[in-house]
């Protein structure tokens, strides 16, 4: 398992985003510097309000060569200024000032994780475009709304907003088990485990994967919970580590767990303290 780090990362990044709610204020008078979150909705140039958004990175193009990003890589700002995202494989969060179409970001933290070759390569150009000194900001679009990033060097970054995943009909591929009164606390799962979850609102059932056998349950959705019936499985014999990762995860059937989804991200939390982390298969 990954071994986190926070680092101190100096990004004039959020020389980005901020900007459009920079002035959000509608008390600032024009020309005032601000930090973002103190008010409305709109920004001095009249552009929609970024924040309380959760922006998609799409692309980055640097000397005319575009990349695609991994489907992890975001940036939020929050009303308060407090400011979170991924750059495609490691998280970061920073608090955002903004001062006109400028965006400064504070020391950020950021975790210190290795992913494939791919997504640490993005990471790599991604960082340095947004450390590389500020950005200006430009956003589009009445409804699915898009964001574009652009550096002194003339790197562009486009994100559009994401709206959160519905519990239904998605494919939450499960990354974690968890016993909340076990000393062991919340593990990985085995690298060779399928698990994953995927609920039907009409039929009022989920079904997937256990990490060996297939399995599906009833599923009652109400108030922030999930009612989980007994679960129905297929016979399989697998690895001992699989199977005993399964029987884990398997505990949260049978039960109610309150559910929570962030995104890209879902959250369960048994009455028998079972937990499981799930995120939605790339």
């Amino acid at each position: 398992m990954n071994t986190q780090r926070l680092t101190s990362v100096s990004l004039s990044l959020l020389t980005l985003a901020v900007l459009p709610f920079a002035a959000a204020c509608g008390s600032e008078k024009s020309g005032d510097s601000q930090t973002v979150g103190s008010g409305t909705g709109t920004t001095k140039s009249g552009s929609p309000d970024v924040t309380g958004i959760h922006w998609r990175v799409e692309d980055l193009t640097v000397d005319g060569k575009k990349s695609a990003a991994p489907a992890s890589a975001y940036l939020q700002i929050g009303k308060d200024g407090e400011v979170s995202g991924n750059y495609g494989c490691n998280s970061f969060g920073a608090t955002a000032k903004v001062d006109g179409d400028d965006i400064a970001l504070g020391t950020a933290r950021s975790t210190d994780m290795a992913c494939g070759n791919d997504r640490m390569t993005f990471e790599s150009a991604f960082s340095k475009a947004l450390t590389g000194g500020a950005l200006t900001a430009q956003v589009k679009g009445d409804g699915e709304q898009q964001l574009t990033l652009t550096t002194k060097a003339g790197a562009t970054i486009h994100l559009t907003e994401e709206k959160a995943s519905s519990l239904y009909g998605t494919k939450w591929t499960v990354t974690t088990v968890g016993d909340a009164g076990a000393d062991s606390g919340v593990s990985p799962l085995p690298s060779a485990a399928d698990t994953y979850l995927v609920f039907d609102q009409k039929k009022g059932t989920v079904r997937g994967k256990a990490g060996c056998n297939n399995v599906s349950a009833e599923a009652t959705v109400s108030d922030g919970a999930i009612t989980f019936g007994s679960p129905a499985t297929t016979r399989r014999m697998c690895d001992a580590s699989l199977m005993k990762a399964e029987r884990a995860f398997l505990k949260l059937f049978d039960g109610k767990a309150a559910y929570k989804i962030d995104h890209r991200s879902l959250s369960l939390t048994s009455e028998n303290g079972t937990t499981v982390a799930a995120t939605v298969a790339d």
